[in-house]
This record gives structure tokens, C-alpha cells and sequence, in this order.
């Protein structure tokens, strides 16, 4: 079986790493007060999957656990994408507008 195809605990802590980089690196910009309302729906959704992936790597489901981890990355590559977030133009762990 190919290894890329393969899901393992060391894959998912290597996606939180880089999740957990790109939370870390991203900053709000100055937005309206309804953008930065939407922005921290946003980073809650990011947040929450975020704290699901680390739940269900604990529990050993490493799937959701990595389904979950991408979506935490995907909401903040999303505020990046759209100009609620400055990702400091790192067009590795952001796809830059």
C-alpha cells in the first residue's frame, strides 16, 4: 500500500503542527464591525476543529482526526484567501489571494 495513502498518528501531529503554525502566523487586518464578527465566526470554526482533531487523535480515530485538522487549516486559509487575515504572504501555509 502506498504510504501517502496512509493515515498515521505522526501525519495527523505533522498537519497540527502546521495548522497550529498558520494560526499562529496569520493576523486579523482591520476590518468593519461586521467583518470582524465574521472573521471570529471564522476563527471559532478554526478553533473547534481545531480542538476536534486533538480529541479524536487522543481517542485514536485518526480519520476524523485528520478530516478535522483539515478544516481547522481550511478556516483560517479561508480568512487568509478572502482579506480578513494578513498571512504574511507565506504561500506555504496560506493560498494567497
Amino acid at each position: 500500500m502506498d504510504e501517502k495513502a496512509v493515515i498515521t498518528e505522526e501525519r495527523v501531529q505533522k498537519y497540527i503542527s502546521i495548522t497550529l503554525e498558520a494560526r499562529n502566523k496569520a493576523t486579523p487586518i482591520k476590518l468593519s464591525n461586521a467583518d470582524t464578527k465574521r472573521l471570529d465566526s471564522m476563527m471559532r470554526m478554526c478553533d473547534d476543529y481545531f480542538s476536534d482533531a486533538k480529541y479524536f487523535l487522543e481517542n485514536g480515530d485518526l480519520v476524523r482526526a485528520f478530516g478535522a485538522i483539515n478544516y481547522s487549516h481550511a478556516w483560517i486559509d479561508a480568512a487568509v484567501r478572502i482579506g480578513f487575515m494578513d498571512g504574511h504572504e507565506d504561500d506555504v501555509l496560506f493560498t494567497l489571494p
